[in-house]
C-alpha cells in the first residue's frame, strides 16, 4: 500500500509542477500587468512605475521570475500580491478553506442522495418510477450550472427565505458559537443546493447503470434463490460488486464539483477561491492567479488520490498488481 501511494504521489507531484509551469506561463504572457493602469494616472510619474516594476521583478526574464516564485513557494509565501500588498499564501489559505468547506459538503450530500436514488432506480429498471427519475435527471442535465445557480439566487431574493449571498450575517461576531454555526449553515443552503443539483443527475445515472449491470450476475441470482431479502441483496451484495466504477467516479465528481463551485461562489458571493481568482485575473495580480489555480489543482489531486486509495482497498486485483511491481 505504501508503494502504491508513493507512486500516486509521484504522479501528483509531476502534475502539480506541470500545472504551475503552464499557469505561470499563460498568466505572465497575458497582455498587460498590474501596473499598466497606473500609467493612466497623471499623478504617478513614469519613473515611479518603472521602480515598482523593478522592485516586484516584472521586468525580469520569465524563467527568472518563475524561479523566484518557486523559491517563494518553498518558503511558504507563494509570491506577493500586488493588489493586497501581502504574501499570497495567507490570502489563499482563508479562501481555500471556504471553498473546501463548500465542495466537501456538496460532495458528501450529493453522494448521500445519489446512492439510494440510483439503487432504487436500478431496482425498478425499465419501469415507470425508473423512467420518471430518468426524465428528471435528463431535465437537470439540460439546464446549465449557471442557470441553476441564478435560478436559486432569484428564488432567494424574491422570497427572502434564504440569504442571497455571503458566508455570514453582519452581526456574526456577536453571536454565540451555536448561532454562528447555524448562521453559516443557513448561508450554505443555496450554494450547496446549486452544487448538489449540478452533480446529482450524473451521479444518479452512473449509480443506476453500475448497479443495474450487476443485478443479473449469477451470484446475485443465486442469492435471490436462497431467499435473501431484497434490501440486503442490493446494499450488501450488489453495491459492493458495482463499487469499482463508482469509486473512480468519486474522484471525478470532486473535480467537477470544484469547477462548478468556483462559478457558484462568484454568483452567490461566497468568499472562496472563485471570486478571488476572478478579481485577480481582472486586475492582473499574477501570483494570486497562479496560486489559486495551484490550490484548485491540489484539491483535485487530493480527490483523485482518495479515490485511488479507496479503489486499492476495495479491489484485491489492484493490490495484487501493485505488490507484483
Amino acid at each position: 500500500m505504501i508503494g502504491f501511494l508513493l507512486r500516486r504521489l509521484r504522479h501528483a507531484l509531476f502534475l502539480l509542477i506541470g500545472v504551475s509551469v503552464l499557469a505561470f506561463l499563460f498568466a505572465a504572457l497575458a497582455p498587460g500587468n498590474y501596473f499598466d493602469e497606473m500609467r493612466l494616472n497623471p499623478q504617478i510619474a513614469p519613473e515611479t512605475i518603472a521602480a515598482l516594476r523593478a522592485q516586484y521583478g516584472i521586468d525580469r526574464p520569465l524563467p527568472m521570475r518563475y524561479a523566484s516564485w518557486v523559491n517563494s513557494l518553498l518558503h511558504g509565501n507563494m509570491g506577493f500580491s500586488f493588489a493586497y500588498n501581502s504574501a499570497v499564501a495567507p490570502i489563499l489559505m482563508v479562501r481555500a478553506r471556504n471553498t473546501l468547506l463548500l465542495t466537501a459538503t456538496s460532495t458528501l450530500l450529493a453522494w448521500a442522495i445519489a446512492l439510494p436514488l440510483g439503487i432504487w432506480s436500478a431496482e425498478h429498471f425499465g419501469k415507470l418510477p425508473d423512467r420518471l427519475l430518468s426524465w428528471g435527471t435528463a431535465a437537470l442535465l439540460v439546464i446549465p450550472d449557471l442557470g441553476i445557480a441564478l435560478g436559486l439566487l432569484v428564488l432567494a431574493v424574491r422570497s427572502g427565505w434564504f440569504p442571497s449571498g455571503g458566508m455570514a450575517s453582519v452581526d456574526f461576531e456577536t453571536l454565540s458559537v451555536f448561532r454562528q454555526l447555524r448562521d453559516m449553515a443557513w448561508h450554505m443552503v443555496l450554494p450547496v443546493s446549486a452544487l448538489v443539483l449540478c452533480a446529482l443527475p450524473l451521479l444518479v445515472r452512473h449509480v443506476r447503470a453500475a448497479v443495474a449491470d450487476v443485478l443479473n450476475a449469477p451470484f446475485l441470482l443465486a442469492a435471490i434463490g436462497h431467499g435473501i431479502p431484497r434490501r440486503t441483496l442490493l446494499y450488501r451484495f450488489a453495491l459492493p460488486a458495482a463499487a469499482n466504477p463508482l469509486i473512480s467516479l468519486f474522484g471525478f465528481s470532486i473535480g467537477a464539483l470544484l469547477s462548478s463551485s468556483l462559478m457558484v461562489e462568484v454568483v452567490m458571493s461566497w468568499p472562496g477561491l472563485g471570486p478571488l481568482l476572478l478579481e485577480s485575473i481582472l486586475s492582473r495580480d499574477l501570483y494570486v492567479v497562479v496560486g489559486a489555480i495551484l490550490f484548485s489543482t491540489i484539491f483535485l489531486v487530493f480527490g483523485n488520490l482518495t479515490s485511488d486509495l479507496l479503489l486499492y482497498l476495495a479491489d484485491p486485483r489492484i493490490r495484487t498488481e501493485s505488490s507484483a511491481r
